[in-house]
């Protein structure tokens, strides 16, 4: 019984030894309870709300009130419907709200009134929440009319007239919302993990010092490692935005060239990645662990392609921010579904950029040239 107790004890020493099994063990439950239980959230928070109100009498004012009393929504007024349009594209806010002209006294003389919800529809679920939310506030807007006049539901049934506005998807299809979002995924785990496993397989293998030694430069040994992966990852991106564009009938509706270019900045920064990790780690196991599973939960949690960013409490919000598949996933959805030039993705270009060269640069001083 004691050598058994023995070899319990010894093993006990084997794993606490390792700092990054420990972290595993006991630190991976814990991150994968805070993201699930933050940031899967389907509910509408902190929803950004445009409103044009050219009356801008009592019953618009009462309505945004009560809009923005409610702790899913901030308005914001805007002076043209135009702007708007604009601050969807920079993607600014998630419910624009058009009052007709003399609401009021239309609503009070003949009994009807109009107001136009304009939702962006990238996401379809997220649109159709924030719709339902808003139209729901000006049902019980309209009940407390009836009540304050003493009107039965019946002779004013339409005394307020919510009109939708579906931009980007009318149909509402998904694929508009996960086609941006599977790219990221895709490109990201295919060169990071790939470009990582590719130069650790060397270092565990005992190759990576018979290139040192030849003639040919670091640089150029790891720029020949990562230039298969590149070329890979071009390929399965044309393949991705063929089945899309054919198969699941989502159009591109902004520049294919810009799409393009977004395309091969974003695995410029994958590839870089791996290359960080690479100089990270020394074996294969530990290289498919964190460039899979510790970036595959990442992307698809905090990179707002299942879940909207704007639902995260603060510190996931900043976190998300860190991640580059956030910002290509926008930038994708802006140019190939909303159709928005180059002006509104310079924001997520120059971040990308920024990250490619961060990237690299520590790639490069971490690299070891002597083994």
């Amino acid at each position: 019984m004691k050598s058994f107790l023995s070899f319990i004890q010894k093993e006990f020493y084997h794993i606490f030894r390792d700092t990054r099994t420990v972290l595993i063990l006991i630190g991976m439950p814990v991150v994968q309870i805070i993201l699930f239980g933050f940031a899967v959230s389907a509910e509408v928070k902190n929803t950004k709300v445009a409103v044009f109100d050219p009356s801008n009498d009592i019953s618009t004012r009462r309505i945004i009130e009560q809009i923005n009393a409610v702790e899913y929504f901030s308005v914001e007024y805007f002076l043209t419907p135009n702007e708007i349009h604009e601050a969807f594209k920079k993607e600014k806010i998630g419910l624009g709200i058009v009052f007709s002209e003399n609401f009021n006294g239309n609503l009070f003389h003949t009994g009807e009134a109009s107001i136009q919800l304009l939702a962006d529809a990238t996401d379809p679920n997220y649109a159709t929440s924030i719709i339902n939310y808003a139209s729901s506030i000006i049902a019980l807007h309209k009940q407390s009319l009836m009540i304050e006049n003493s009107v039965s539901p019946d002779k004013n049934a339409k005394i307020i007239v919510p009109q939708m506005r579906i931009l980007y998807n009318p149909s509402m299809k998904s694929a508009y919302n996960f086609v941006p979002g599977v790219m990221g995924l895709i490109l990201m785990l295919i060169c990071a993990m790939m470009t990582s496993i590719a130069i650790v397989r060397e270092k565990e293998m005992g190759t990576m010092e018979v290139l040192l030694v030849s003639p040919i430069k670091p640089l150029y040994i790891i720029i020949a490692k990562m230039t298969p992966y590149f070329m890979i990852s071009c390929i399965n991106m044309v393949t991705i935005l063929l089945l899309s564009v054919f198969v699941l009938n989502v159009p591109v509706a902004g520049s294919l060239m810009l799409l393009n270019c977004l395309s091969l900045l974003f695995i410029l920064v994958a590839l870089s990645l791996g290359l960080l990790i690479s100089t990270l780690v020394n074996t294969q196991a530990a290289a498919i662990l964190i460039s899979g599973m510790g970036l595959m939960m990442p992307i698809m949690l905090l990179s707002g392609m299942m879940f909207p960013v704007e639902n995260m409490p603060d510190i996931l919000q900043w976190f998300s921010g860190i991640i580059p598949a956030r910002w290509y996933i926008a930038a994708v959805k802006k140019v190939m579904i909303q159709g928005a030039p180059i002006e509104y993705v310079i924001k997520e270009i120059v971040i990308l950029a920024s990250m490619a060269v961060l990237i690299i640069a520590l790639s490069l001083k971490k690299s070891k040239i002597r083994l």
